[in-house]
């Protein structure tokens, strides 16, 4: 039977039919026709503590015998509410309020749009955004503007408004970038540099260390301008920590969340701002709100799985859980070091990711298809970005399963060098 659906980031006339997913559970996928494949990305990154937790399946259940959705404008629910409270507690200090969507995406795009509201309602209007190079931060029209311009958003450039780049602070260069940077806001003209805490993901899992973000914090704060630290992918344990800001010891001014923040389970998304922001916005002059909604805003079932999420990192050892694998993903890798069919092995946390040496990289390199059917046939969800393999599993796997991966990584290797 044909199929109507149109897959997101899919070339259909390459593609071979797909295969249906029937259950999940745990690291686990299984299909239709009874195939276990391990997620060995997590689903796009939004599996935490592994597919369907009990506790947030629970609670999901729980939160459908009294709420479904409720207009956000104008009213108010206890599990918006409570999870406001338990974010502001337990993300980077001073980021007070609280505004929520439903995708990454529009957690940046209510950034931008509070960036540039705080400066104009303070009487000083800006209008640039500074970017890192290689940065990724969605798929609609400010988020593609502030990502890398290339094959994802080519067709799309007269929608795009400009940005100023700085460029990705590769080992021994970071001092350039830092440069380029202060240079950009000398004039006090930029409103925000955004950008992807130590690990960019879709640009290709490209890992930079903390100091250079603390470093852009303060030539950012020398100038007034704001910093969004985009933790979509990066929040909740993927890097090592619950939150990677953490690492370099800063506080955003407005800091994104999405994907784990309901522990993979159901979309939600929320954007943190300190209370100078809101207050940019705190007016009796009604052109001064913050003009921003969607439709599913703050959708109370989605609350309900995040507090589960919230409480899983309270209430069990799941900090343990992220180091353990971070020393296990760190191990595992790091037997590709020395092979001369890879290149700049790395690893942040729970990501580890390594470069298989062709003779045409990026996104479009005709080795990832081959590489993720390949891994499909053995029963492993690995989705190349070109021939940049990486392994971003849900924390519950475990140290065997990770041991037969790399093994595959390992044989995928051999024949792509005889042209799989």
């Amino acid at each position: 039977m044909s199929s109507a659906v149109w897959h997101p980031f899919t070339q259909h006339a390459l593609e071979p039919a797909m295969p249906s997913i029937a259950r999940t559970g745990g690291a686990y996928l299984e299909t239709a026709d009874g195939r276990t494949i391990l997620d060995a990305i997590s689903s796009w990154w939004v599996i935490t503590h592994g597919h369907r937790h009990p506790k947030i399946m629970a609670a999901i259940r729980h939160a459908t015998e009294t709420l479904d959705q409720v207009i956000f404008a104008g009213l108010s629910h206890e599990p918006a509410e409570q999870l406001a409270s338990a974010l502001v507690d337990m993300t980077p200090a001073g980021l007070d309020w609280v505004f929520y969507s439903d995708s990454g995406s529009t957690s940046v795009e209510v950034a931008l749009k509070m960036a540039l509201g705080f400066h104009r309602n303070n009487g000083a209007p800006r209008s640039r955004i500074v970017v890192m190079e290689h940065s990724y931060h969605g798929d609609t029209i400010g988020t593609m503007s502030v990502g890398a311009r290339g094959v994802f958003n080519a067709a799309y450039e007269p929608l795009l408004f400009a940005v100023d780049t700085i460029p990705f602070p590769t080992a021994g260069h970071e001092q350039k970038t830092l440069d380029i940077f202060e240079q950009l806001t000398r004039g006090r003209g930029v409103a925000a540099l955004i950008i992807e805490p130590l690990v960019l993901g879709a640009g290709g899992m490209l890992m930079y260390p903390a100091w250079v973000l603390a470093e852009l914090k303060r030539i950012a704060e020398h100038s007034e301008t704001l910093v969004i630290a985009d933790e979509v992918m990066t929040g909740w344990g993927r890097t090592g920590t619950t939150f990677a800001c953490e690492q370099a010891a800063i506080a955003p001014d407005i800091l994104c969340t999405s994907k784990g923040l309901t522990g993979g389970s159901l979309p939600l998304a929320a954007t943190l701002a300190t209370d100078a922001i809101f207050r940019a916005h705190f007016s009796r002059d009604r052109a001064r709100t913050f003009f921003h909604s969607s439709s599913y805003t703050a959708n109370p079932i989605a609350c309900a799985a995040a507090l589960a999420n919230i409480a899983i990192w309270k209430d069990d050892p799941v900090a343990e859980r992220v180091a353990a694998l971070s020393r296990m993903q760190a191990d595992k890798v790091a037997r590709f070091d020395k092979d001369p069919r890879f290149e700049n092995v790395r690893a942040t946390g729970t990501i580890a990711a390594l470069d298989l040496r062709v003779g045409t990289a990026g996104y479009l390199a005709e080795v990832g298809p081959r590489l993720r059917a390949f891994f499909l046939e053995r029963g492993l969800l690995i989705r190349p970005l070109g021939n940049v393999i990486y392994v971003l599993p849900p924390y519950c796997v475990t140290s065997d399963k990770l041991d037969q991966l790399y093994g595959t990584i390992d044989d995928a290797a051999d024949l792509a060098s005889d042209g799989i």
